[in-house]
């Protein structure tokens, strides 16, 4: 199931474009507004949407005006819309690399487009969407947000004034971020706290030594620490 927020000030264009993204999928849920006012009553709404197409232009007699760039400027600035494609309608091209450069669109949609224009961009963008609906953790470093898959995550390590993400490929130290707020995050039957300075990715998990109270991970040579207080969850991991 997908849901898609158009943005369209044409009546006409509107109803045209949201007859050709339900002609996709019948798992196609498409939701419109008019103007700034009603998207943004959808997009502070109870649903959460998968994909965006706005009109650059929804002040037609306004050359200038480009408030669907305001909009997904909005979008951008929610957390959880951070990375969601967004799709541009526009009769200017020249407003193409404006909106690229400012708010990640995914891509152009210039009109006047066909149908088959709009279906090949959103069955390539939604199949993307798919891809990316593995659980993921969403990180704050030097001002950027950073979008990290919990299956890249091997385990973590607190240091002072925050943490250190031990990932497949790489290392990554989170600033003010504690391993409570961490597991808050992380889907809890693939991590457990194992000590109250590490947390651990279970499939990464080589051995459990609880007589020398360490774990083992694939991919390093550091030895985790198991806390006196966690052995009983250890023990119950072991006979799941």
């Amino acid at each position: 199931m997908a849901r898609i927020l158009v943005l369209e000030d044409e009546e006409r264009s509107r109803e045209a474009l949201r007859n050709m993204l339900c002609h996709i999928s019948a798992d196609i849920t498409v939701n419109t507004a008019a103007d700034l006012a009603e998207a943004r009553l959808l997009l502070h709404g109870t649903v959460s949407f998968d994909l965006f197409l706005l009109d650059v232009n929804l002040v037609k007699e306004d050359k200038e005006d480009s408030s669907g760039l305001i909009f997904a400027e909005e979008i951008r600035s929610i957390i959880k819309y951070e990375f969601t494609p967004v799709v541009m309608i526009t009769s200017v091209a020249s407003l193409e690399i404006e909106a690229y450069r400012r708010i990640h669109c995914y891509q152009y949609l210039l009109k006047p487009y066909s149908e088959a224009d709009v279906q090949a961009v959103v069955k390539k963008v939604l199949s993307h969407v798919r891809a990316e609906e593995k659980p993921y953790i969403i990180v704050k470093k030097n001002g950027i947000n950073y979008k990290i898959l919990c299956e890249e995550i091997v385990f973590c390590k607190a240091i002072p004034r925050g943490l250190c993400l031990y990932l497949k490929e790489e290392k990554m130290e989170v600033p003010y971020l504690s391993i409570r707020q961490l597991m808050e995050k992380l889907p809890k039957q693939e991590f457990f706290q194992c000590h109250r300075m590490f947390a651990v990715n279970k499939t990464y998990v080589k051995y459990y030594d609880l007589v020398n109270q360490m774990i083992q991970v694939e991919g390093y040579q550091e030895k985790i620490d198991i806390g006196v207080t966690y052995k009983t969850e250890i023990r119950r991991l072991l006979n799941e």
